[in-house]
């Protein structure tokens, strides 16, 4: 009879984290870009990315003015010395990996745990630019998953040129500026198919 008794108090709780569980995953799902809308990035650039527009309005709360600056420019007009450079900054296993690197995510949640904060960042270049696209600059577990499941889905829709072309043009450089044809433009007076390792413009 006590079993019984036992059996019955816990399945409300049980109810109630299955229940939770599905809030989540139902809420993750809905955060998710569309499979259609990652498909759609092969041929089509967005006008403006999630940072973009978090940019805009933390603008107008501050009741300042803001010009989005970016030129859209294919791979083939960017250098390759400053590919290079992305590539070794910030993800040298970006042609191996999947879309995340789940060493340095293993790496990343150690450091974070004894630091008990998010101290070492673990985002691959397909990580950031999902971020960019479709998510806020918030650090919490929820949106670094959303992360991690977005860029799974660019890596299986668009090849890795194709990824890194757009994250060199949506990428910030400054305040207002995106995209390295537009930063190289306004730093350096040079377009981005001529920056060169040598000349410490990449």
């Amino acid at each position: 009879m006590t079993g019984e008794v036992k059996r019955r108090r816990r399945l409300p709780v049980r109810k109630i984290l299955l229940v939770l569980l599905l809030a989540f995953l139902t809420l993750e799902v809905i955060m998710l870009p569309f499979p259609w809308t990652v498909a759609r990035l092969r041929t089509e650039n967005p006008q403006l990315t999630s940072l973009m527009k978090e940019r805009i309005e933390e603008a107008k709360e501050n009741h300042r003015r803001y010009i989005v600056h970016r030129i859209y420019v294919p791979l083939s007009r960017i250098s390759e010395d400053m590919v290079h450079a992305v590539i070794v900054g910030e993800d040298g296993t970006f042609y191996e990996n999947g879309g995340v690197d789940w060493y340095e995510v293993q790496q990343s949640f150690k450091t974070d745990i004894d630091a008990m904060e998010i101290v070492r960042g673990s985002s691959t270049i397909t990580m950031q630019l999902a971020k960019n696209l479709w998510f806020s600059t918030s650090r919490d577990p929820l949106t670094k998953l959303n992360e991690v499941v977005s860029a799974f889905m660019l890596n299986h829709y668009l090849s890795k040129s194709r990824v890194m072309e757009l994250y060199l043009n949506y990428i910030e450089f400054g305040r207002g500026v995106f995209g390295v044809e537009a930063a190289s433009g306004l730093y350096y007076g040079e377009p981005a198919s001529i920056l060169e390792r040598k000349s410490g413009r990449c």
